[in-house]
């Protein structure tokens, strides 16, 4: 399962910094915070909640998009992995 996790982190860095943060060559830490730190924005959330949905085929709340298990890419991984 740790695998599994850290693939998720790996693809959910990449999108990140790729496409929200347009800083392609950036590699964001597992525990850095996304939504307390501001890195990721509201707007934003829906962009990689989509990214999610569709990449893993899991179904994410907009309830669930908030930084309490939406804050660092390892919550993320675990969330997603979890719903596999």
């Amino acid at each position: 399962m740790e695998d599994t996790v850290q693939t998720l982190i790996q693809a959910l860095n990449e999108f990140i910094c790729a496409r929200i943060l347009k800083q392609p060559r950036r590699r964001l830490s597992p525990d850095e915070a996304l939504i307390s730190s501001g890195l990721v924005d509201s707007f934003s959330l829906v962009d990689l909640q989509l990214f999610i949905e569709s990449t893993f085929g899991v179904l994410l709340h907009d309830t669930e998009l908030n930084k309490e298990t939406f804050d660092t890419l390892a919550q993320l991984a675990r969330l997603v992995d979890s719903r596999r």
